[in-house]
């Protein structure tokens, strides 16, 4: 069964900086790309960040490059997103799970980003 736990959100004020983590069991992590992924409410749930199974990324999005950053430990089946120069518009609940994900797919709780002053 597939459980994927995600941490390290906060709120943080403009131009500041979090690590995510996403600890996943139930899954072959060693093999599988997983992803960073951010919904905000009546907005679709958009990909932030890819990670191939070795764990070189291989995607982020415009409005991420540069400030945002995935790696991943294999050995302990986890996925970080390190995120600088948080900007208000990265609020959003941040979720991980593998790429691609099927509609029946678990999803974890997620972990709540706020940027405010």
């Amino acid at each position: 069964q597939v459980q994927l736990v995600e941490s390290g959100g906060g709120l943080v004020q403009p131009g500041g900086s979090l690590r995510l983590s996403c600890a996943a069991s139930g899954v072959i992590f060693s093999i599988t790309k997983m992803g960073w992924y951010r919904q905000t409410p009546g907005k679709q749930r958009e990909l932030v960040a890819l990670s191939r199974s070795g764990g070189i990324s291989i995607y982020y999005p415009d409005s991420v490059k540069g400030r945002f950053t995935i790696s991943r430990d294999n050995a302990k089946n986890t996925v970080y997103l390190q995120m600088n120069s948080l900007k208000p518009e990265d609020t959003a609940v941040y979720y991980c799970n593998k790429y691609p994900y099927l509609p029946d797919d678990y999803w974890g709780q997620g972990t709540q980003v706020t940027v405010s002053s």
